[in-house]
């Protein structure tokens, strides 16, 4: 099997998707109706609440959910085969992720832009909104925690990503003042600050920065110096309006994205490389079982969490019209599988383009593609991109900034929504501090910064992460059930969610139970610990869903 083969199949996929399944399920299940009023307009402030150009907010979207999940997700997983990873990637994306965001995206607006937790609430009572509150607080906190340590550890691996990381962001400022303010069509500007953006790329290639010599002086650790940056930019990025900064950054780093995407596959399509990795390695060294930790290893780009989380947090506060959100929503998430496919790419055919046995040096164990998953994605689409003639310096930067502008922009959604969720808490517990933007950042930065704190060198965050990915498909799970009860509610045809939410609910349970036990094993009772409360959490959500549907029920036949 050669590269075109994989892009062949997953563009087919993904354009029987967007044109056939998405149009039903936006005519025939959601019901979008223009007709309707967005809480966009309905309850527009300037600061969360903007009607937003569909195209800008896809940007948003895009690179709001992307992180760095649908690239080191895959690069791990395809240690399983390139097979089941391209089927998971591709066939998940169409008939349960994008579904997924979809849902989330169409409940919130439908609930004047609210979360999916306090629209649960709605529905199954006050203690599984609480309940839900809290699993998506410790989440986000999380992924704030070890996104930071890991920009941080890009910044100083490659160093002429730092240049062009910051650059965006007066990039960002002045295209939200050129549109919002000054009402410059925003196409003009977007050529404008996407070329600049490239030529900060050029020059962080030329002029890489070792941060080494400043941390040292001020009598900290290049990785805690980063760490500390990262989090006073995101306390004032959380609580700035959302079209003064995240919006447009997210826009701008949304198109750079689909550029170097597009750069990728051409170059793929060029050389043609042949798949190195194998279809199919069922036990791979030192891997867990592909049942069922291929589906929490690839998590982005073929389902994730978080999304609800970016779908019913910020998107839905800025969608334009209930059409919209077929595009934002469903083709958004599509454009996130279109970068996992990239990786896949990239780590089973690019990588070998100058060494037949690079992959098998790269995939000989799992703890040895557990610490290469980046270098290997940025290896391998250096060498796809310089087929084209590029350089390979340039492309290595193209692709690490690529990394850390994304992993960048979902922290500064995250920390976002840390904020509308303690707000929201300070609304049900009429805890006055928490209802003010600027100290709710605060909180939300200073817990996040615990964490990382909680073990030396800012790596506090990575001592939860391996129960991440089994959570975060909790959470996609829970998400699908807030949509299911809204459906029902509505009485709309709910199998085309039921059918997603009952397979993710149980393979996702199953992991999270095999996690349980493999650390109790093991002796890491904390881990053990972590696994049982969000398994803990699941039910008592599920529970009350279940009564609050039992309680319906009755009402209806009374």
């Amino acid at each position: 099997m050669n590269a075109v083969g994989l892009i062949a199949f997953a563009f087919l996929v993904y354009a029987l998707g967007y044109i056939f399944y998405s149009r039903f399920l936006s005519e025939k299940v959601f019901r979008l109706d223009d007709r309707r009023k967005t809480p966009a307009h309905e309850l527009e402030d300037g600061v969360d609440y903007v009607p937003t150009n569909k195209w800008i907010l896809l940007g948003h979207h895009f690179t709001s959910i992307t992180g760095a999940g649908p690239i080191v997700g895959p690069a791990i997983a395809v240690i399983w085969g390139w097979v089941p990873a391209l089927l998971w990637v591709v066939l998940g994306a169409v008939f349960i992720g994008a579904v997924h965001d979809l849902g989330a995206l169409v409940a919130s607006i439908r609930h004047k832009g609210k979360s999916i937790g306090t629209i649960l609430g709605e529905y199954a009572g006050e203690r599984a909104r609480v309940l839900f509150l809290l699993l998506i607080l410790a989440l986000a906190i999380l992924v704030n925690a070890v996104f930071a340590y890991v920009i941080a550890l890009l910044f100083i691996k490659y160093p002429s990503s730092v240049i062009p990381a910051w650059v965006i962001v007066p990039l960002a400022i002045l295209f939200g003042f050129s549109v919002y303010r000054l009402k410059i069509n925003f196409l003009v500007p977007t050529v404008v600050f996407l070329l600049l953006l490239y030529l900060s790329m050029y020059v962080g290639s030329l002029y890489p920065v070792d941060i080494g010599p400043v941390s040292s002086s001020l009598g900290v650790g290049p990785v805690m110096f980063w760490i500390i940056v990262l989090f006073i930019y995101t306390f004032f990025a959380s609580a700035l309006p959302v079209w003064l900064l995240l919006q447009p950054r997210d826009f701008l780093n949304g198109l750079q994205v689909l550029v170097l995407l597009v750069l990728v596959y051409i170059g793929a399509l060029f050389a043609n490389p042949k798949v190195a990795a194998p279809s199919f390695t069922l036990f791979p060294e030192g891997a867990p079982p592909i049942f069922p930790f291929l589906f929490i290893t690839i998590a982005c780009g073929a389902l994730s969490g978080f999304h609800a989380l970016v779908s019913s947090g910020t998107t839905s506060k800025q969608l334009y019209r209930e059409s919209d959100a077929r595009t934002v929503g469903y083709l958004g998430f599509l454009g996130e599988s279109s970068l996992a496919v990239a990786v896949i790419v990239a780590c089973t055919a690019g990588i070998a383009m100058v060494s037949s046995d690079r992959f098998a040096q790269l995939y000989s164990s799992w703890a040895n593609i557990n610490k290469s998953a980046i270098p290997a994605v940025v290896e391998g689409g250096a060498n796809l991109v310089s087929s084209l003639g590029i350089g390979t310096g340039l492309s290595s930067t193209l692709l690490a900034t690529l990394i850390v502008l994304f992993a960048a922009t979902t922290m500064d959604t995250s920390v976002r929504i840390q904020r509308y969720i303690l707000n929201e808490l300070g609304q049900i517990y009429s805890i006055k501090p928490l209802k003010n933007g600027w100290f709710a950042s605060l909180i939300a930065v200073l817990s996040s910064m615990g964490l990382v704190l909680a073990k030396e060198g800012g790596k506090g965050g990575l001592l939860f992460w391996p129960v991440f990915g089994a959570a975060n498909q909790l959470l996609a799970g829970l998400a699908l059930l807030v949509t299911y009860l809204y459906l029902r509610r509505e009485n709309r045809p709910t199998l085309y969610v039921l059918v997603p939410l009952i397979l993710v609910l149980i393979i996702t349970s199953l992991a999270m139970f095999l996690n349980l036990v493999n650390n109790a094993v093991k002796g890491d009772y904390l881990l053990a610990g972590v696994s049982g409360i969000i398994l803990m959490l699941e039910i008592a959500i599920i529970l009350e869903s279940v009564n609050a549907i039992r309680t319906e029920g009755r009402r209806v036949q009374a």
